[in-house]
């Protein structure tokens, strides 16, 4: 059901159907609908395997999804095509919760978005309260979030600069925090496309792919084999030589 789940997620979105501009049509509708019945599908399959799945939050969750983003449109006067739309994102939140990587994706987006936010605020607040008294670019504290944000994102638009040595270091430490930040979001979007341990250590049990072997240990093996094939023939030598 991984496909189709995918798939029924993201379809619904580029298809609305009984949105303002027509656009949809019967295509929207085939899809809408569709949709909807993989998602109950899935609900009820995972109801009869899962004991009390409706006390847990996912069951919840999944219930919630089924239930609100049901073929509504095809009732008279429910072509509100905004709200499906809003409706179904759901369903993408849904499938990203029931993935691993996802979720693991999401706590460290979610650790690495509350550190930016905490240095933007801070750093902002900072540069303002040196600034606001003779740079006109800082009138506003939400002029210094917008300088905070550009700069944090390393864009530099440089329509709000600062002037003075506080607000500047405030610029300067905000910029850091900034180059750290993408490189997490870059190593965490790295580690969500690799492929998992599981997976590497499946492929590499597979049959025919045998781990490599120790060199040191088997240069020992030979080295010992010799010496016994060494012994062996001087033994042999010793023997004929006797007689």
């Amino acid at each position: 059901m991984q496909l189709p789940i995918i798939l029924s997620a993201i379809l619904p979105l580029l298809f609305v159907p009984g949105d303002s501009t027509g656009k949809a049509g019967i295509v929207g509708v085939v899809v809408g609908v569709v949709s909807w019945l993989v998602f109950l599908v899935d609900y009820i399959v995972h109801q009869r395997r899962t004991n009390h799945l409706t006390r847990t939050g996912r069951g919840k969750f999944d219930l919630i999804v089924v239930i609100f983003t049901a073929p509504w449109f095809l009732l008279p006067g429910a072509q509100t095509g905004a709200w499906v739309l809003v409706l179904r994102l759901a369903r993408l939140i849904r499938v990203l919760l029931v993935s691993k990587g996802a979720r693991r994706l999401l706590e460290r987006v979610g650790s690495i978005a509350l550190v930016a936010l905490g240095v933007v605020l801070i750093g902002a607040y900072i540069a303002y309260r040196a600034e606001h008294p003779t740079n006109p670019g800082f009138a506003t504290f939400g002029d210094a979030l917008w300088w905070g944000l550009v700069t944090l994102t390393t864009v530099g638009y440089g329509d709000i600069v600062p002037h003075t040595t506080v607000g500047r270091w405030a610029g300067a430490f905000i910029m850091v925090t900034g180059i750290g930040v993408l490189g997490l979001l870059s190593g965490s979007l790295a580690s969500f496309f690799r492929p998992s341990d599981d997976a590497t250590a499946s492929t590499a049990d597979a049959p025919g792919d045998a781990p490599p072997a120790d060199p040191m240990g088997a240069l020992v093996e030979q080295i010992a084999a010799l010496r016994e094939q060494v012994t062996d023939l001087t033994t042999r030598l010793g023997d004929g030589s006797s007689r």
